[in-house]
């Protein structure tokens, strides 16, 4: 059974090993991506303090198993929110949790009333690309605002 909730502290280390552990399978634990994050280890404080921003972890079989954040964009003054830290353990890749995890951040966005939401992602994680684009999200020519993942090469919006 699947169940999509708000991150607690007691998720924090479980989520920064899925995180981790997903960039070094991928080889993608570089500079500039999620994984030097300053937040990373603290992600249930760090979403906790601002309104409109939220991270959600999937429980599968009652266990944490993956999350998903949505959030402000840094150096963005636009109503468009980004998808941030969509991370799964690789035993559950392909259940359709990542869409569901999604499907909460998206939906969370338009309560909060973004106008759209943008992501950033690599061509090492083809699976995420993949699912992007089957949600709709489209490849912009340069990125929105500054996240400082400058890792990353893919950038998309989705028109909520």
């Amino acid at each position: 059974m699947l169940n999509i909730r708000p991150i607690r502290s007691e998720d924090n280390p479980i989520i920064e090993q899925i995180i981790k552990t997903s960039l070094e399978e991928h080889k993608a634990n570089l500079p500039g991506t999620a994984y030097y994050d300053k937040n990373l280890s603290k992600l249930s404080e760090f979403y906790s303090n601002i309104d409109d921003i939220e991270y959600f972890v999937a429980e599968y079989e009652g266990k944490v198993v993956g999350g998903s954040g949505i959030g402000k964009i840094e150096g963005n003054d636009t109503n468009v929110c980004e998808l941030q830290k969509i991370y799964l353990s690789k035993e559950t890749r392909g259940k359709g949790i990542g869409k569901a995890l999604m499907q909460a951040c998206l939906e969370f966005a338009k309560q909060k009333k973004y106008d759209a939401c943008y992501l950033e992602t690599m061509p090492q994680l083809v699976g995420g690309v993949n699912l992007y684009q089957k949600m709709g999200f489209e490849t912009l020519d340069k990125p929105l605002g500054n996240t400082n993942h400058h890792a990353c090469q893919i950038w998309m919006l989705k028109t909520l």
